[in-house]
């Protein structure tokens, strides 16, 4: 078992969303911005908590924060700001747009943690999910080497590691639901305050 000092919490909240029109970790659900709700989820799990983004808004949080370190070029480059920055092996990384996520669920990503993946993902609704996953600060490497060839597709960067993924109870993959559009929000909203 991996102890919660060897891991680091990374939240991936660079960039406007073209389909929100606005920054999505900002947007707010039950008097909470989202990027709150995968910090709480976090913390009982990591020693500490980077974020990943260019706006200094998201330093009212009191989070360690980093900028990407290749503009505009998605979540394979938010994804290597992070390791740098980060002091552990392991990293539990999320997108900034999973409101519903809890530590629950990632928990069960650092029990199974084993010597040989390097990747290990969230499986819900039958798709994996590289934006709830643990990914080893080795990884580097090969990330790096996909910017430098401006390859930005993370599915790509990820079939070139050792990877698997932790499927879900069907009842646990509603936490998993990201928010890309006002009516996905509003659904949300519904839901979550039924």
């Amino acid at each position: 078992m991996i102890e919660k000092k060897g891991i680091t919490g990374i939240i991936l909240a660079g960039g406007k969303s073209s389909r929100m029109g606005t920054d999505k970790g900002f947007l707010i659900l039950n008097e909470k911005p989202f990027v709150q709700y995968s910090v709480d989820a976090l913390k009982p799990l990591v020693l500490e908590i980077i974020i990943v983004s260019d706006d200094s808004k998201y330093d009212a949080f009191g989070l360690k924060r980093v900028n990407d370190i290749t503009k505009n070029a998605g979540p394979v480059a938010g994804i290597c700001a992070g390791l740098e920055a980060s002091k552990t092996e392991y990293n539990l990384i999320l997108s900034c747009d999973i409101p519903l996520i809890s530590s629950e669920i990632l928990q069960k990503l650092i029990n199974n943690i084993d010597d040989v993946s390097q990747i290990i993902q969230i499986e819900s609704h039958g798709k994996s999910m590289p934006l709830i996953a643990i990914y080893k600060k080795d990884v580097i490497s090969t990330f790096d080497a996909f910017l430098k060839n401006d390859e930005r597709r993370l599915r790509v960067a990820i079939k070139n590691c050792i990877s698997k993924n932790i499927v879900l109870e069907k009842e646990q993959e509603f936490s998993t639901t990201n928010v890309n559009t006002q009516n996905e929000l509003k659904a949300i909203e519904n839901a979550y305050n039924h």
